[in-house]
Formats: C-alpha cells, structure tokens, sequence
C-alpha cells in the first residue's frame, strides 16, 4: 500500500509521458495495467481506446513519424503485450519514433507460469532498439527517459517497457526523468566532407540516393539546396517521398523499391558515384540497385552503414544529414550532366507526358490503377496527407503518384506490413487536423484494421478511406503465376464497403466509372467524419510492374 503522499508507479508514468510532450496514448485496458489507464484519466494525455493493440502501435507509429517524437501505444499483459509485435516491428523497420507500454505480472511471480505470463523485454528485444521492464519503484523514471531517448535518436525506432503491476501500484521511490534536450550534432568529419567533394567533382555520372529519413523537413530542405547548386540527379525510396520539390523534378528519376526495373535503377546502374543520404538497406535491399558494384558509394547519415557485399561505402560522412549537406556546398561544384543522362531525362519527361494521356484513356469499369492515380494526382494539393497501405496498388502509387511535400505520402516499405493505412490516417487527422487525410488499402489490408474505423467515428475524425477492390491478394498473386504458372491461396469473398461503413455510423460511398473518382473524392472529404469509398479495380496490368524493363538508354 501507498502513503496518501507518496506517488504510484503509474504516477511517475503518467509524469515522465507529460514531461515529454505526449498528448495521446492508445491503447486497450486490463487488470495489469489497469492502474496506469486510472491515472491517466486525471492527466492532460487523451487517452485514446483502440479496437486492436495492434493498430495501437500503428497509430503511435504514424505520429511518430509525422512528428519526430515518439507515439505512445499501451496494452495489457500476456496477449495484450503480444499484440503489439508487428506494431513494434514495422516502427522499428521504418524508422518511427514508438514507445509501447506493457503490463506485466506482479514482479514476484515474473518468472512464473502465471496468468497472462509472457516475457514481453525477452521477446521484443529483437525487435526494437531497446527494450526493458522498471523492475523496481527506484527505476520507473529512468526506464521511461531511456526509452524515449532510444526511439528519437539517431535513426529512430521502437522502445518497449513493460511495467510490472506492484510497481505500478506501489509507492515509487523515484522521480519523472526526461533526457537531456536533443543533442545539435554538427557536419561530418573535415576529412570526410572534403573527401566526399573530391570525389562528387571528379565524378563523371554521379548520382544521388535519398532515404527515409532524407525527408525529415529540415534534411530534406537542406538536399533540395545542395540539388539547386549541384544539379546532381536524384532518386528516392518508397520512403522518401516528397523529399524532392517541383521545382527540382525534372532532375528526379523518380522512386526505386522491390524491383530494379524503373528509370531510377537504371540510373544508378550508370552511376559512377553513389551519394546515400538517410538511406537504410531495409528499404531497398542494395543488392539489388547495386548488383554491378562498379559505382563508388558515399553514406550521409547519422549511424554507420551495415556494411553488406553490395553495401560497401568509399566514404562515411557521420553526422547530422542537414549540417553535412550544407557543409559540402561550398566544396562541390555544380555537375557537368553527362549527354546519356540529358538524354535520359528528356526521355523520361516524354514519358511521364504519355502516361497522362494514357491514363485518360482508360474509361472502364474495373478501373485501371493508372487512371486512379492520375485522379488522384489532381487532388493531391499541399494540405493533403496519403497513407498507403501494402499491396499491388501500392506499387502503382509509390512509381506514379509524386509529392513534393516531405512526408505527406507515408508508405510502409521496411515490412510491407498489411493493415497500416487505416491506423496512420487516425494518426494524421490527430497530428494534421486542419489537413484533408486520405489513406488507401485493398480489399485485404482492409480488413487487417478496419475495425479501428469504430475509433475514428468515436474521434469524429475526418477521415477519407479509399479501398481498391479486386477480391485477391493480388501482390502474391502475380508473382505465384510468374514462378509456378498459378496461384494459390489468394482469393477471398467480397465487403460490401457502404454497409460496412454504415454499420460503423461511417458514411459509404462507391464508384462505378472512371468519371466519378473526383467527384466522390470532393463528396468524401466535404462529409463530416469518416468515410469509406469503394473503387473495382482492374489489375490486369500487374504484371508488367514486376518485369524487367530497362530499356538500356545509359548503359
């Protein structure tokens, strides 16, 4: 029992959350942890009920990505903590700043096969950059402040903590911690910035990579200053869209992921200089982009590189992205664009044109995924957030659909995790709320999350789901019949999409031409709260995303 001035465990929680700036909390209660959940009530954190713990940690993920500090997911013991895995798992492989709170069995009975027993810091310690349980009423502070430190620093992540019940509940022996304020690290090594110039101006095609976290807002500001001056060609990962203004997109060779068969990959297949910034080998596995190993390599970053057989920099410049890149100005001189490359990219320009009138060619019912992008496109204006979840039409969206805004397109491409748009879209009406949100699955991601729609009525959100529906799990699909000429496992039964949103006191809406896509879309986004949209799409053309199509313009 507690003195009536002492403060719980959960107090010093509650404490340490505020002190950090936390404004939400999601999560589902339980016994475990039931007395975290009561001090909360009396705290300034809007405690958020979630349907799933699951897409607790997608929500807390996406505002960890959207803000730079960590979201906050919290569930129950044994299953509650469990399902928060592939939450902790596609933050911690897309860089998103997350810390999940556990409860846990009274510590007595830690090591026993107890109700709702799961060793939660064992499990998750593979998955996250740090995991630990406040195992005493002295450590509750120090935990919570680690934990926060290790999901924002360096390329940020998931934290796990698990709080056992006594500890919550007894008197705490300690006070709220917060790490020190965000260290200001400077530019890379003299050395390092000087022999990166060198090798830019000796380069003959040099090309430049952007990651995830090239599109933090000010990383990506200070790329965009060091592409005005250089005029180096760029391409992105999945996850840096939007790192690239439009004022620079006739140097963009556009987005690379999965497969090395679009115009970025041929350029960096021509490259004689590869400069990476922000970039992590989970979102675009190098061997891939970089399988003839002729290019030399140059990592900007904050962390070293994971040194692989087709991962080997020349040169690490170590250090905050935005201080190296601006060092490097005065050193580069801007870049003779080699005649291939000029070639290279008023080709692509002519191709990009043709698309468009390509994409308006298409009038019929399934619609084509390139149609509904080029949609799309129209409406995708700077107060817009996209969410995007995994599929075939992910690919579609990630190759065709550009923002020039860092971090208004959010995709998952570390895990590919099904499930995380619905989630993300909660978390960007909370972070974004005078933004229009649109967030985007098919038929199966749907159904991964779709019961938070339930959350996003209760929040009054408003919300846009888009839903391309074609009764398959189409992704596997089109790479079962290239390899075994069939598929297997990948069709399921229909939604009916506005009765399942009216069931949810959501709004439902379907499109039956191509003709409607904007006009629904104005529809959506002028109704109050949640909305799903229903679009057939014809995904006969899917294969050719996962073909070789490299049309040899520069090698």
């Amino acid at each position: 029992m507690t003195s009536p001035s002492a403060k719980t465990g959960a107090q010093i929680v509650v404490e340490s959350l505020e002190r950090q700036g936390v404004k939400y909390v999601f999560g589902i209660p339980g016994a475990k942890i039931d007395k975290v959940f009561d001090t909360l009530a009396s705290s300034s954190i809007q405690t958020i009920v979630c349907r799933h713990e699951q897409n607790a940690a997608f929500i807390a993920g996406g505002i960890g990505r959207m803000t730079g500090k960590a979201g906050v997911a919290i569930a129950t013991s044994g299953p509650g903590v469990s399902n928060l895995t592939t939450g902790l798992l596609t933050a911690n492989s897309e860089g998103d700043p997350l810390v999940a709170l556990g409860g846990a069995a009274p510590t007595s009975q830690g090591i026993k096969q107890v109700h709702q027993t799961f060793q939660g810091v064992a499990a998750f310690r593979p998955l996250t950059k740090f995991s630990a349980e406040a195992t005493s009423p002295q450590s509750i502070g120090e935990v919570l402040a680690n934990a926060f430190v290790a999901a924002e620093s360096d390329r940020p992540g998931a934290a796990f903590v698990s709080l056992p019940k006594d500890v919550m509940e007894g008197a705490a022996d300690c006070e709220a911690l917060t790490g020190s304020a965000t260290p200001a690290f400077g530019p890379g090594s003299r050395e390092s910035i000087e022999e990166t110039a060198r090798l830019i101006n000796g380069s003959q095609q040099p090309v430049m990579l952007l990651g995830l976290l090239a599109s933090k807002p000010g990383n990506a500001e200070a790329v965009r200053t060091f592409v005005r001056k250089t005029g180096i060609p760029v391409v992105g990962t999945f996850q840096a869209a939007g790192t690239v203004s439009a004022d620079l997109f006739y140097n963009f060779a556009g987005r690379i992921g999965q497969l090395n068969n679009t115009p970025g990959d041929e350029l960096l297949a021509a490259a004689d200089v590869i400069i990476t910034v922000g970039y992590d080998p989970v979102e675009y596995d190098p061997s891939i982009w970089n399988g003839f190993r002729k290019a030399k390599l140059i990592h900007i970053d904050s962390n070293r590189a994971d040194i692989d057989n087709f991962y080997l920099p020349a040169i690490e410049v170590l250090g905050d992205v935005a201080a190296s890149l601006f060092a490097l100005l005065d050193l580069v001189h801007p870049i003779v664009v080699a005649p291939g490359v000029k070639q290279f990219f008023a080709t692509l320009s002519a191709k990009r044109a043709l698309r468009i009138e390509q994409a308006n060619q298409h009038t019929g019912n399934p619609i084509h995924p390139l149609r509904i992008v080029a949609e799309l496109q129209k409406w995708l204006t700077e107060d817009v957030t996209v969410c995007v979840d995994m599929g075939s039409f992910h690919l579609w969206i990630a190759h065709f659909l550009f923002s020039f805004r860092a971090r208004q397109i959010l995709i998952s491409n570390g895990q590919q995790t099904l499930g995380v748009a619905l989630p993300w879209g909660i978390a960007s009406c909370l972070v974004r709320p005078h933004e229009k949100t649109l967030s985007i699955s098919g038929d199966g991601g749907f159904l991964f999350s779709s019961m938070e729609l339930e959350t996003a009525v209760r929040l009054k959100l408003n919300l846009v789901h888009m839903i391309w529906i074609d009764g398959t799990y189409d992704m596997v699909g089109v790479q079962e019949l290239a390899k075994y000429q069939r598929t297997s496992g990948v069709d399921f039964g229909p939604v009916d999409v506005v009765k399942y949103a009216e069931a949810f006191g959501a709004k439902g809406l379907f499109i039956n031409s191509p003709d409607e896509i904007g006009c629904q879309l104005r529809k959506a986004f002028e109704m109050p709260g949640p909305v799903l949209i229903g679009i057939n799409v014809d995904y006969r053309d899917n294969h050719k995303l996962f073909e070789k199509v490299h049309k040899h313009l520069l090698i």
